[in-house]
């Protein structure tokens, strides 16, 4: 009655998923069976856990700021999400009732997992200086805003860790408000599959880009980020001037 988007809500997890499975195919490694290990069980975290669950990845470990819940042959994700968020108030995963292979482990065990995917999806600076060199993972997708620090994204791209950053991995909240801001103009509103589909083809346009740009100049994902935004900005300045 308000306005705004379906699909909103899920949009950033949903990106990270998008990014996720477009990193794996990359690197040619198989979607169903890879490891995935999610640090945050919020709003980007879960979803994003769901998401590559139902995709057949191997979500084994998830964490939000109470502990971290681990399982080598792969966790209950729907079972995680229903305990967390059947209440208006979020519960804390030390609360959740272990079952099977299932472990407890910090936050700190988690980030230094060997999996095929990590994404720290919680706070900013989570690999720094002082673990950067424990990082197994052979990729890393940013949910979160600035988890990896700049000395320790240099380390991590020394070490060939590839990384997927945050201002490409995330943005799907940032490109479903626009959606919204769409719809509102004209008030013609979207179904959910076209918010999803829409959000689909834009972020996998917006990593094709990045991915080809950084092959083409042979430098990071992160560098090619921001190498593709300044160009389109410098390009925009170029045709509009700077006062447009």
């Amino acid at each position: 009655e308000l306005g705004g988007s379906l699909g909103r809500r899920e949009a950033t997890g949903r990106g990270v998923m998008l990014n996720t499975v477009e990193i794996l195919k990359r690197m040619g490694k198989q979607i169903k069976g890879s490891t995935v290990a999610v640090q945050g069980f919020g709003n980007v975290g879960s979803v994003a856990a769901h998401l590559l669950a139902e995709m057949g990845c191997k979500v084994v470990a998830v964490s939000d700021v109470s502990c971290g819940i681990y399982n080598p042959d792969g966790l209950d994700v729907d079972r995680l999400v229903r305990f967390v968020y059947s209440s208006e108030k979020p519960e804390l995963l030390e609360n959740y009732q272990l079952e099977g292979n299932d472990d407890r482990i910090s936050n700190k065990e988690l980030l230094e997992l060997d999996v095929d995917v990590l994404i720290p999806a919680a706070l900013e600076n989570q690999i720094t200086t002082d673990n950067a060199d424990n990082i197994k993972a052979d990729i890393i997708v940013e949910g979160a805003n600035g988890p990896v620090t700049k000395h320790a994204d240099e380390i991590l791209n020394e070490r060939g860790v590839i990384i997927v950053p945050d201002i490409l991995a995330n943005s799907g909240g940032v490109i479903v408000s626009y959606f919204e801001w769409v719809q509102g103009i004209q008030s013609f509103f979207w179904d959910l599959d076209e918010v999803n589909r829409n959000l689909e083809k834009v972020m996998l346009k917006s990593f094709s880009e990045v991915w080809e740009l950084g092959k083409r100049e042979k430098t990071s994902l992160r560098d090619a980020a921001f190498m593709l935004a300044l160009k389109k900005i410098a390009k925009a300045i170029e045709l509009r001037g700077i006062f447009p």
